[in-house]
């Protein structure tokens, strides 16, 4: 497909800077074929039926930009893919200047040599000097907010606002932002209501914030993330399904790990490996009924996905809708809830 069919015009000021407070309070779009209603996050278990069950990622963000030096050269470091091996997948600015071999050092004990230098400016790093790598990111590392919020540049306060509060498996370089919205009370709220909770994990890669820079959906590659869903978890969606109840992917993270397990009669499986699954219109989903996400920016392939999830041209009206209403958008921004298009 044409990715230019995936394009709108966003204004700037539509683009959330900061989370809404607190975080249940942010609006819901509930799209659905036939109609579109403005409503709350804090509504979410009046749209949800007993014995349906919601599907969150507990991933948790790692402080994984880095700012160092090669020589006198400044360089930025956004690690996004821990390898078997030890090693990290990363971009770096300015990453023509840097050769293999060569080292980036971040502290006087802590630095990176360049191992492989692959398309797209990605690299390999192995760190050294670091005992602990988690523990170095977070004494010389920053939250890696993506480019549109504040130009990349975090807070402190971003250091807990850019998590779930259910955040568990350190991994992630960029947040699950659906799951964002979820408060104690609205957890509260949903067991109340009779609505399960199930937790996978997906570990977000900073590929997701990267342009599509090609003309046609066909001629793109997805950067691999690695994820898992345990047996106990892969039962219970299972379960789920088999009792008539609806799996509602929080995200579309847990959505593509879901769907990357799915079997074709919609059983998931337990599952433990990467993912690089590209979801475009035409996609038929196997394992997931409902998906509550935020709004994604043009010509990306979350708004592909969302397009092949609920329709394109539904899609398109939702979100000609919102940016007429008010809604904020991307990571900091307002959610929707997708039904499935008919």
């Amino acid at each position: 497909m044409k990715v230019d069919l995936f394009d709108f015009e966003l204004p700037p000021e539509r683009i959330a800077q900061t989370p809404a407070e607190p975080r249940d309070s942010a609006r819901l779009l509930d799209i659905r074929p036939d109609r579109l209603a403005d409503r709350a996050v804090l509504d979410l278990p009046d749209l949800l039926n007993p014995g349906d069950v919601l599907v969150f990622n507990d991933t948790r963000v790692i402080p994984a930009r880095l700012n160092g030096h090669r020589g006198e050269v400044a360089v930025e470091v956004l690690l996004h893919k821990a390898e078997s091996d030890g090693t990290w997948l990363a971009f770096a600015r300015p990453g023509k200047r840097l050769k293999v071999g060569q080292t980036i050092r971040f502290a006087e004990d802590f630095a990176a040599e360049i191992l492989e230098k692959r398309e797209g400016g990605e690299l390999r790093l192995a760190f050294s000097g670091a005992a602990d790598l988690l523990e170095a990111l977070k004494r010389h590392g920053s939250m890696p907010l993506p480019p549109y919020i504040r130009g990349g540049k975090a807070e402190a306060a971003d250091a807990e606002r850019y998590q779930t509060i259910y955040a568990r498996e350190e991994g992630a370089v960029a947040a699950p932002t659906a799951g964002l919205h979820f408060t104690d009370r609205l957890m509260v709220a949903l067991e109340a209501r009779g609505i399960g909770t199930a937790f996978v994990t997906l570990h977000v890669g900073a590929g997701t914030f990267l342009p599509v820079k090609v003309d046609n959906t066909a001629d793109h590659r997805m950067h691999a993330e690695w994820g898992s869903i345990d047996a106990e978890t892969a039962a219970r969606i299972t379960a789920t399904k088999a009792k008539g109840g609806r799996v509602v992917a929080v995200g579309t993270t847990s959505l593509r790990l879901l769907e990357s397990a799915a079997r074709e009669d919609g059983s998931v499986p337990a599952f433990s490996g990467d993912t690089s699954i590209f979801i475009t219109p035409g996609y038929r989903f196997k394992a997931v009924d409902l998906l509550m996400t935020n709004f994604h920016l043009p010509r990306s392939t979350l708004f592909m996905l969302v397009s092949a999830f609920s329709g394109l041209e539904r899609m398109q009206s939702a979100y000609k809708h919102a940016i007429e209403a008010g809604y904020r958008f991307y990571s900091y921004g307002d959610a929707c809830l997708l039904h499935p298009s008919r």
